[in-house]
């Protein structure tokens, strides 16, 4: 078990759904080692900081052993070491909170009351505009 790709490995701990998709994210740039772009086939070594950019969240975890095959969830911290400031979720979960007025899909339009109820979230009365 000396040598694993990024890619694979990304997909082994459970950071993407499916190999495939850790392969986009690393060709979109969104997977660095120090910094700096890399190609999916990049060998992971031990001690290596991988910075991950996975929609608005930037994660940064540090390789503490290298593996071949997908593990459960339980068995990812053996695996991998979290140095993600906490702000950074913080901040994430700033913005689910923020975004109250999000609706589900399938429910339509806001009545007049959701409406009223929205513009109070986010500071005040907007009838003035219309």
């Amino acid at each position: 078990m000396d040598e694993v790709r990024i890619d694979k490995w990304l997909w082994s701990v459970r950071i993407y759904k499916t190999r495939n998709q850790a392969i986009e994210a690393i060709k979109a740039g969104k997977v660095k080692i120090d910094g700096s772009s890399l190609k999916p086939s990049r060998i992971v070594k031990l001690g290596d900081v991988i910075s991950l950019s996975i929609g608005p969240l930037n994660r940064t975890i540090k390789v503490k052993e290298l593996l071949h095959n997908r593990v459960s969830a339980k068995l990812v911290p053996d695996f991998l070491e979290d140095l993600t400031p906490v702000e950074e979720y913080e901040r994430i979960q700033l913005m689910k909170e923020y975004n109250a007025e999000r609706r589900e899909r399938g429910l339509g339009r806001p009545t007049k009351k959701d409406r009223r109820y929205i513009d109070k979230l986010k500071g005040g009365p907007k009838d003035d505009l219309l």
